[in-house]
């Protein structure tokens, strides 16, 4: 009975937060209009950049001020930032999700700049899939190459890993993790109406949050050196207006040398519909009820940083489909929007 109740309690929840933002996807799409518009009457020759916030119809408000952003910057002249890079070569990584373990590849042999020079020791990487081991070289016809040149530098490699119920897994028992990355989390059922999707792979997300905290180093946060941030008022970390502003204002942060802080949590998602509507940084920081009454709360995360993700620095990576490779195709996503990484550590740790 307790199941059921909290069960309905968690959903509607959920619903309503989709329904918040769509109501704010309308507006925000709108706006955009009423800017191409202007922009086709003289101001895409004064400002050629503009237009590109508005190419996809399906990017949100926040998304879009970012994509703006970054083309205004490029466009008057001013350098790129440099990628960020969220490892040190200190840290002790958990990667789940791998697929075709690519990415764990780049990470290891061929990391970019500053990893490149002071790189991570493949001993303190565990990558990791939820397939068995023949099921992902059935999946991914690259998987078994990669996969014995990572071992063969010391990573270790393990199989059948559930992201949602990590401390249960006897290969990971009794480590705990500097940073826990999930790239393109899905559910992968196939689910074709958009809401239950939606909401499936919420109730994964929260999952996964509540499973890793179990298994995150602690410590002190980590210390940031901030560029331009906008200041916040008392009270604000609630507020819907800070998730719009989070990637935005924390863009330039760098970590500073210090000793072992608070691990972290890093998802990466796609900046388009309807990953957009997972709205991961209000599951971290403000998780609806669990599904049983009975169950411990979600725990509550801050977000540290955002910042966009680049694929191409990562020598070699592809991010594959949760199906793997289909007839005709090569499973891989990524077409269109901006890829971003969330960084977020547990609010409250008992050190």
């Amino acid at each position: 009975m307790g199941k059921k109740g909290g069960g309905k309690h968690l959903k509607s929840a959920l619903l309503s937060q989709q329904s918040r933002l769509k109501a704010k996807e309308k507006i925000s799409h709108a706006a955009q209009v009423q800017n191409q518009k202007a922009s086709r009457k003289g101001a895409a020759s004064s400002h050629p950049s503009a237009s590109s916030v508005h190419q996809n119809p399906y990017a949100k408000g926040q998304k879009a001020k970012a994509s703006s952003s970054s083309s205004l910057s490029s466009s008057s002249g001013h350098p790129k930032r440099p990628p960020t890079i969220p490892f040190l070569p200190t840290d002790r990584i958990l990667l789940l999700g791998e697929g075709n373990f690519s990415f764990t590849r780049a990470l290891v042999v061929s990391p970019p700049p500053p990893l490149l020079d002071n790189p991570i020791p493949p001993t303190n990487i565990t990558a990791t899939a939820y397939d068995s081991e023949q099921e992902c070289y059935e999946k991914y016809s690259d998987a078994r190459e990669i996969v014995g040149l990572l071992r063969e530098t010391g990573v270790n490699v393990v199989f059948g890993v559930d992201a949602t119920k990590l401390a249960r897994c006897a290969a990971l028992k009794g480590k705990v993790w500097d940073k826990i990355v999930w790239n393109f989390p899905h559910a992968g059922k196939g689910i074709t109406d958009q809401d239950r999707n939606i909401l499936t792979n919420q109730l994964l997300l929260l999952d996964f949050l509540a499973s890793a905290s179990k298994v995150l180093a602690k410590g002190p946060v980590r210390t940031l050196a901030y560029g331009k941030k906008k200041k916040r008022k008392p009270g604000d970390e609630d507020e819907e207006e800070d998730e719009e502003n989070d990637g935005d204002e924390m863009e330039d942060i760098v970590p500073t040398d210090q000793p072992k802080s608070r691990g972290t949590v890093l998802i990466t998602l796609r900046n388009v519909a309807p990953y957009t509507s997972w709205d991961v940084p209000r599951l971290a920081k403000n998780p609806p009820p669990p599904q049983m009454k009975s169950a411990a709360p979600y725990p509550k995360y801050t977000i540290l940083r955002s910042f966009q993700f680049h694929r191409h620095i990562w020598k070699g990576y592809e991010h594959r489909m949760t199906k793997g490779e289909r007839a005709h195709g090569t499973g891989k996503t990524g077409e269109g929007g901006e890829d971003r990484t969330w960084e977020f550590y547990l609010s409250d740790v008992q050190l």
